[in-house]
């Protein structure tokens, strides 16, 4: 993998405003073309099949954690445990996720998984593609990102309990809606009919013990970007197991094991010396270079950097009362103090393509840059 320095097209900004991205950039660049990474094909099948390996994996250890009744590793509360358990064993749908991966002297490592809310879906499947046919359409990237959104939606047209589709986030986020309404357009194109509610606004039906729409339509089925363990703290929280009509949410609540940190021991337990993992254990006396991460820690927030037993670099945030996980260090490729993490996304049970962030640490955060990439 290479970072290759260019000059941005001009007046790219009203470019990527045309395809309805308006996050390009705050008080410092998200979006950023001054640069971009290349993969060769060969590298590109590597994180491809490595994508597919781990999904495999993650499932058999969602089932190992239900099996062995782990869930208080992963502090889950009690009384959402049936649903999540009952999701599960029916098989209730998952449209994606987003693995974060070290690529680096020709290996790759699992750092996380974002299996619930993962966002920058819409930068790696619309927006780094139209930059790649402005600027070299003879080039490829690993993106098939939109095709296979549309396909898996198409797939799961028969088997929704209901015809209309909500889809949900919080009111005044920018990113959040701008990818919830992308997929939406992908849910759309598939066939289904939609409506767009933001979490704020959704009502309860307390006669009815249901859940319901600004025009008290029942809300049978939902794609939310929301985390899980924010819903199920809310006033409304225990509202989702009551639910009579017992709505599909998606993503499914089964995915509360896969979004939470503390998969990344249980995958280590059940696949020891995998070459795709790190080594991973819920206390820090197996390892003197290491990361520590809260259990349900977002956008970079309140991880430490441990090198030879000491504090090499920290952030601050909201979390870490759930507990923590150890992660050995696995320091990511530089290239002219830029740090990228490899974002492999699965859709549909399938790899699909990828988007490269970057920072300037080790730690990417919320100030990290989008970086587009293509196959040379």
């Amino acid at each position: 993998m290479k970072r290759v320095k260019i000059q941005p097209r001009n007046n790219w900004q009203a470019a990527v405003e045309q395809l309805g991205f308006g996050f390009h950039t705050s008080d410092v660049p998200y979006w950023d073309e001054t640069a971009y990474y290349s993969l060769s094909l060969k590298e590109v099948e590597a994180i491809e099949k490595a994508t597919a390996t781990l999904w495999d994996m993650c499932l058999a250890a969602v089932q190992h954690v239900i099996d062995q009744d782990l869930f208080k590793q992963f502090h889950i509360p009690e009384f959402v445990i049936p649903l999540v358990k009952k999701s599960w064993e029916e098989d209730h749908p998952t449209i994606y996720g987003r693995f974060d991966l070290c690529v680096k002297d020709h290996q790759i490592k699992l750092l996380e998984f974002n299996a619930d809310t993962p966002t920058s879906l819409y930068e790696a499947g619309i927006v780094q593609w139209f930059w790649l046919q402005e600027l070299n359409q003879s080039k490829d990237q690993f993106n098939s990102i939109h095709e296979k959104l549309i396909a898996y939606w198409k797939t799961l047209l028969p088997y929704l309990p209901s015809k209309t589709l909500h889809f949900t986030c919080l009111k005044d986020t920018l990113e959040d809606l701008t990818n919830v309404e992308y997929m939406r357009d992908c849910a759309i194109q598939a066939g289904l009919k939609t409506k767009l509610i933001f979490i704020d606004d959704i009502g309860w039906d307390e006669a009815a013990q249901q859940f319901v729409d600004l025009e008290d339509g029942v809300i049978q089925n939902i794609f939310k970007l929301y985390p899980w363990e924010w819903m199920i703290n809310e006033q409304f929280g225990k509202n989702i197991i009551n639910a009579k009509n017992e709505p599909y949410w998606i993503e499914p609540s089964w995915k509360m094991i896969l979004s939470n940190k503390a998969i990344l021991p249980i995958l280590w337990e059940l696949y020891p010396s995998h070459p795709l993992l790190l080594p991973s254990y819920f206390d820090d006396t197996h390892l003197s270079n290491y990361v520590k991460k809260p259990l349900l820690s977002r956008e970079g927030a309140n991880i430490e950097v441990i090198q030879s037993s000491q504090s090499i670099i920290r952030t601050d945030g909201e979390y870490g009362e759930e507990g923590y996980i150890y992660q050995e260090l696995c320091t990511l490729p530089e290239f002219d103090n830029n740090y990228p993490v490899v974002g492999s996304w699965i859709i549909g049970q399938e790899p699909a393509g990828i988007g490269i962030r970057e920072a300037n640490t080790l730690i990417t955060d919320n100030k990290s840059r989008f970086v587009p990439h293509m196959i040379e």
